[in-house]
């Protein structure tokens, strides 16, 4: 048995209560380095809790297609983690509300180019899943010696379809 969710158009309303999408689509909020540079500023919240501090990776992660087979979420409860795409291809994003300590019914977005997402600390996702190669990301997320990782096995799992 599985269960269908259908993808959203990544909306900063729709997404809002798991985190905050990074877009330097359009124009910059200012200019900076003498008008040669636009500057997109501030478009997300970092957190790494008392006991972390800031780290970035990079991860090249295996594309994946559609219909994609969802059966596993995970969470950092220690701090938020960024992904920021060094191509310009979509990749699906998925999220699901906390219900009591465990993940609530997922939801799937998918991001237009030149956006990337900010996960708040604490909340249910989906593994990285990149719809094209090569599936190369900058993340930012914290380093500490605390576990910072739940997951959650989804049985029956959820198929994601375009």
């Amino acid at each position: 048995m599985t269960r269908d969710i259908q993808i959203e158009p990544l909306t900063q309303a729709a997404f809002a209560p798991f985190g905050d999408i990074l877009d330097a689509s359009g124009s910059p909020d200012k200019m900076i380095n003498a008008g040669l540079c636009g500057r997109h500023h501030d478009k997300a919240v970092l957190d790494f809790g008392d006991q972390g501090r800031a780290g970035i990776s990079i991860f090249n992660a295996q594309p994946r297609s559609l219909p994609y087979v969802l059966d596993l979420l995970e969470r950092h409860p220690e701090g938020s983690q960024a992904f920021l795409p060094m191509t310009a291809e979509p990749f699906l994003v998925i999220v699901a509300p906390d219900e009591n300590g465990v993940p609530g019914r997922p939801r799937a977005f998918l991001t237009a180019p030149h956006q990337g997402v900010n996960f708040h600390r604490g909340t249910w996702h989906g593994v990285l899943t990149p719809l094209a190669a090569p599936g190369l990301f900058a993340v930012v997320d914290r380093i500490g010696t605390s576990a910072n990782l739940d997951e959650h096995t989804l049985d029956p799992p959820y198929v994601i379809r375009a």
